[in-house]
């Protein structure tokens, strides 16, 4: 037996059948498993002590609770019993454990002692008798029954004689041939110190002592399935399961916090504040950035136009048409512009607006003088071709 577990003391009690469908060899097999059980037992006089029935149509004590008080008899008296091959009266056997059995006389201990009073009943067939009646008298004088079925066992039978809960109490083999394993059930159940030590408890993550039986649990971040051993990951972000104040992101078995697009998280690592999107280092913008609630939008310095990514600038064209307010020409200088003027027009006091320019001169005696020579002289050359032309 495991030395981590002693079990709690008992007044216990084996049932076994042995009717005709119960072969010789799987007798032999039921014979190890009750040996295999009192190796896992705290055996002695003042701790667990054992009893053995074998029973068919007729039921035989083969010891009683006051015979034995070492492990070495107990397994020795075991190897000597032999089937008696005929039928199968489980309820005249549990009653002849009430009336026999389990009395002072025999070595059961007085009430006051309050020692568990325990039956294992070993069955592979149907009852012949009623058992339903007879188990339930057993049970309401405060004696425990465990239904081991093996092979045919009558399913319904097994629960109308075992005691509450029934997954505590039932529990059932294909064949004689694996019956040894229930020697860890049974030593589970029967373990009075640190059950979870023995590692046969079934718990997929944590195992609880509870005296002399144990619950299963989950690590953080798992809840228990419906079938009270194995475990389902929850979610940490579901409703009520966190304490972040916007976004809430699942994290393995935990989970961490976050914020909308706008708001930093605050120390405590739950709650948001709204940051300045126009801090430096926080957007991306060429020229100007302007805060927009929990965004931001970008402009530009005068002088520059707003590009199509909305981030960068260019500088604008002062002189384009609608850019400017010269009546004539536009001419640009760096970032600013100033007006001009077509020819024949001037400028006025405004910088913006043009008027015709008035032009006059007088005609020097050196420019009149030069007139009349050549008017004098086309009129020479007139009068030569007319006196030509006579001729």
């Amino acid at each position: 037996a495991d030395p981590a577990c002693k079990n709690r003391p008992l007044d216990l009690v084996f049932i076994v059948d042995s009717s005709r469908s119960v072969r010789p060899e799987e007798f032999e097999k039921v014979k190890v498993f009750l040996s295999e059980m009192i190796d896992t037992l705290d055996v002695g006089e003042r701790t667990t002590r054992v009893a053995v029935m074998n029973y068919a149509s007729t039921v035989k004590v083969e010891f009683p609770l006051r015979t034995y008080f070492d492990k070495a008899s107990l397994k020795e008296a075991v190897s000597h019993i032999e089937p008696l091959s005929a039928g199968t009266m489980t309820g005249l056997a549990i009653q002849t454990a009430m009336d026999e059995v389990f009395t002072e006389e025999m070595g059961t201990r007085p009430a006051s002692f309050n020692i568990p009073k325990v039956v294992i009943v070993v069955t592979d067939g149907r009852p012949q008798d009623q058992v339903q009646g007879v188990a339930a008298s057993a049970r309401a004088a405060g004696i425990e029954i465990y239904a081991v079925g093996v092979d045919r066992a009558d399913m319904q039978s097994l629960r109308a004689m075992a005691s509450e809960p029934l997954d505590e109490h039932v529990f059932y083999v294909e064949t004689y041939g694996v019956i040894e394993k229930l020697t860890f059930r049974f030593r589970e159940t029967f373990c009075a110190v640190n059950v979870c030590a023995l590692g046969t408890h079934g718990c997929q993550q944590v195992c609880v002592s509870n005296g002399a039986s144990h619950l299963c649990d989950c690590y953080g971040g798992y809840t228990l399935n419906p079938d009270k051993r194995t475990c389902s990951a929850v979610d940490m972000c579901a409703s009520g399961r966190h304490e972040c104040d916007q976004i809430c992101v699942s994290n393995n078995r935990s989970y961490v916090c976050d914020c909308y697009e706008g708001y930093t998280l605050n120390p405590d690592k739950k709650t948001c504040s709204a940051m300045d999107m126009c801090a430096p280092g926080r957007h991306d913008c060429a020229q100007v950035c302007l805060s927009n609630d929990r965004s931001y939008s970008c402009g530009c310095y005068e002088g520059y136009t707003l590009n199509p990514d909305k981030k960068t600038c260019s500088a604008a064209d002062v002189c384009a048409p609608g850019q400017h307010d010269c009546e004539q020409l536009c001419v640009r200088d760096g970032l600013s512009y100033t007006c001009h003027c077509h020819q024949g027009y001037t400028l006025n006091p405004d910088k913006k607006t043009c008027s015709r320019a008035i032009t006059s001169r007088l005609v020097t005696t050196e420019e009149s003088c030069k007139c009349e020579a050549i008017v004098a002289l086309q009129d020479s050359v007139t009068s030569h071709l007319e006196a030509l032309s006579t001729k």
